[in-house]
Parts: structure tokens; sequence; C-alpha cells
């Protein structure tokens, strides 16, 4: 099996395509089982966030991996394959190893070093082991990218300004204000991660008072409770609106929870109370904002294209240089374990051969030599299997030390040729030139 990473981001896809593109945790297990049912694909990782949708993948063969991929992935956004193809990017064996490294360490964030896509890579983890989608060799690639992140975080300072898509939204809403946020009423809809930490920041930063509007008001109560805020049922979102100066939305909701229906009546409610222009940042994806709301008067969307375009500069170029230094050794070293497991089908179908001859001559001698005892049987049996193994063990350690550097796949290819051995077509790589396309790096 090989590692292939095919995506699409913030660098390369409008947000339109990720909306289109984006599965919600409802929709995981069902869109795992289609890509399992791919001929090629044998094991996949789901990665859905504000600003990348990326399939993780264990497949058989690069070319029909590829297109099992893009057509599941075509058919869940309702494009045409060769449409969608146009707004993905690609990386295979250690391109995807690197890929997926840069992402956990942050390298590759919209806000360069957060740290919320560890959380995020870790809930995509997990939702592929309860759906089953994640065998041997993702398990091995998701466990060392988590390990990898969080190496970088507390090896390095890139998250030391402690910034976030959240922060970095908060901060260009409180551009739009000669005071900042401090007092301004706020309202966070949804409860989620990012919605606590819009709460969070908030509150951290003194705005407020705040309120918190959800789906499930349970959730809306606890999260409200923790920080002093109040709890708006969803029914009262429009009046929720009109009460404050900023709304953060953040929801999983597969359709615009702020309407332009409700923003323009929370409008009217609020005219003549306060000349402040209403801020929404819509982090979600698919969007919480209905595009038409940009239109009317008073009222600024910050999105996820804005933030693209309007973001400050990320960490210091030291710390980034760092993050590079440590994900460039983890990767050859995920890549030496890799090339290392890859031998060992080979090594043991070398073993299990040298085995079943050494038991057919066993067989044979006992024909011809009835007379021996069970005694005599049983020291040529002994030093025959002893023999075999001592000449085995040092090419069979010296093939594992070579097949882990690079191109030492092509040892274990010859031990298959030289001895005729039956390996699984699934343990051997397919050799590929090199066609990932880093258009989010």
């Amino acid at each position: 099996m090989n590692l292939l990473v095919v995506g699409a981001s913030y660098r390369t896809t409008p947000v339109a395509t990720l909306e289109r593109l984006a599965v919600t945790p409802a929709e995981h297990s069902q869109l795992a089982a289609r890509l399992l049912a791919q001929p090629y694909v044998g094991e996949a990782v789901i990665v859905s966030t504000c600003n990348r949708v990326e399939i993780y993948a264990a497949v058989s063969g690069f070319h029909g991996g590829l297109g099992d991929i893009c057509t599941v992935l075509a058919t869940h956004a309702g494009y045409p394959p060769g449409e969608l193809a146009n707004h993905l990017y690609v990386h295979y064996d250690g391109a995807a190893v690197d890929h997926v490294f840069r992402v956990a360490a942050g390298l590759d964030s919209m806000v360069v070093g957060e740290a919320q896509i560890l959380g995020q890579l870790r809930d995509a983890y997990h939702a592929a082991t309860e759906s089953d989608s994640a065998g041997r060799l993702l398990h091995e690639l998701m466990q060392q990218a988590l390990r990898v992140g969080k190496r970088a975080h507390t090896e390095t300072g890139i998250d030391k300004a402690g910034q976030s898509v959240v922060t970095a939204a908060v901060g260009l809403a409180a551009a739009q204000f000669a005071d900042g946020l401090a007092e301004r009423p706020a309202l966070v809809v949804g409860a989620g991660a990012m919605g606590a930490l819009a709460v969070a920041t908030l509150s951290r930063i003194g705005g407020g008072p705040l309120a918190v509007s959800n789906r499930s008001a349970d959730r809306a109560v606890r999260l409200a409770a923790a920080y002093g805020a109040t709890a708006v049922p969803a029914e009262q979102l429009t009046s929720a609106v009109a009460e404050v100066d900023v709304v953060v939305a953040a929801t999983a909701s597969t359709t615009p929870v702020l309407t332009r229906e409700v923003v323009a009546r929370a409008l009217a409610e609020r005219a003549g109370r306060t000349s402040a222009p209403l801020v929404l940042l819509d982090l979600a994806v698919p969007r919480d904002v209905e595009a038409e709301v940009a239109e009317l008067p008073g009222v600024l969307v910050i999105d996820i294209d804005r933030l693209a375009t309007d973001l400050p500069a990320g960490p210091a170029a030291a710390d980034t240089a760092a993050v590079d230094r440590i994900v460039t050794a983890e990767v050859e070293g995920f890549l030496t374990w890799l090339r290392g497991a890859d031998v060992a089908p080979t090594v043991a179908a070398l073993r299990s051969r040298a085995d079943e001859v050494v038991g057919a001559e066993l067989r044979r001698l006992a024909k011809r030599r009835p007379e021996l005892t069970d005694e005599q049987r049983g020291e040529v049996a002994h030093t025959v299997h002893r023999v075999v193994q001592r000449l085995l063990h040092s090419p069979t350690v010296r093939v594992r030390q070579l097949a882990a550097e690079p191109g030492g796949d092509q040892y274990a290819a010859l031990l298959r040729e030289l001895f005729d051995l039956d390996v699984p077509q699934t343990a051997q790589a397919e050799v590929v030139p090199d066609l990932s396309t880093g258009g989010d790096r």
C-alpha cells in the first residue's frame, strides 16, 4: 500500500467549492464507506475543517487510487470529476507524509502555527477509527503526525503569538471600531470547538456583554455559563443579532443560519439605536452567512476568503525554519520505518519458503530411512533448521537495512524475483513519478 493525499484548501479553492466538499460529522461514516468500496482504496482518513478538505488514503496504485478518490469527492460535492480536479492538489508517498506532518505542525494553516489543527486532526483520526476506515498504515501516519505537531509547538516558538483563525478574525473585527471590541456587545452562534474558542477570545479581550446561541440549547447554556454570558434560544436569533455589534458564526449547519431575511430584520430593529457597523465573522464551511447579506448597508462580512487575504504576517522566520527542520527529520524517520515495513512481507515469505523446503526434505528423508528413531529424526530436523536459519540471518538483516535507505524497495523486489516468492500485491509499492502538486504550499 502507498500513501496518497488528495485535497482542497483555502489556497487553491474558493469558499463556494469548499462548502460543497465539506464533510459534516453525520456524513463521515457514509463517505468513508464509499471510499473503502473503491477497488484501489484500502484505508482512508477524512479531514474537513473551515479551510481544508483532505483525504489521506492507503492505495494499491497511484493512478487508480487518485481516480477512485476524485470520483467519490466529485459525487459528494455534486461536481463533474474533471471540473473538480482543477481545485485539487495531490501528494504521493514521501510528499504525502511531508504534507500531513506540515499540516499537523501548523505550517500549512491559514494562521501559521495555530494549534487548533491538532484537535481537528485528532477528531478526524478518531472518526476514522470509529468507522474502521484506518488500517495499520494510516494509524501509524496519524499517530506520528500528532506527535510531530506536539513537538513543533513544544520545541519552537511558532505558536507564541497564540493566534488561531478565531483570534485572527476577532482581530480584524476589532480593527473596524475606533476603540476595538472592549465592551462591545457580541454574539457567538455555535457552541462547538470554534464557538467555544470565540467566546473565550471575546471574553479575554473584554468584549461584552456576550451572548451564545446554538441549535442545541443545552450546549449554549453550558458554554454561556462558563464565561458569564447569556444563552439565547435559536428561535430568538434575530433579536439577538439586533442587540450586538459583532457576531461570530461557527456552526456545523449545512445551510446558512444568518440569512438575508434574518439580518435585514435585525438591522431594522437596530436602526436608531447605534451607528456602529454590524460585523459578521463567518468562520464556518459551509458558510453560516448567506452571500446576499454582504449587500445590506451597514453590514461587514468577514469570511474565510477575506481572512486569507487580510491576515497579518505569521510567526518569525526563525520559528518556521525550526519547525521545518523538525518536519524534515520526522519525515525521513517515518519513510525509513515505512521502507522497513514494506520489506517485512518479503522477508516473511522467504522464511516461510525455507520452512516449506526443509519440511519437504525431512518428510522425504523419513520415507527413505524408516529405521531412524524419533530422537534421530528430531536431531536431524533441528540441525537442518539451524543451518537454514543461520544462512538466512545475515541476508535478511542486511536487506532490512538496505530497504530502509532511499531506493531500498529494489532489494525486496530482487529477493522476490530470485526466490520466486509469492508476496500479496497490496504489500508492494507502485513506483510512479513524484506527481505531487503543492498548490496549497
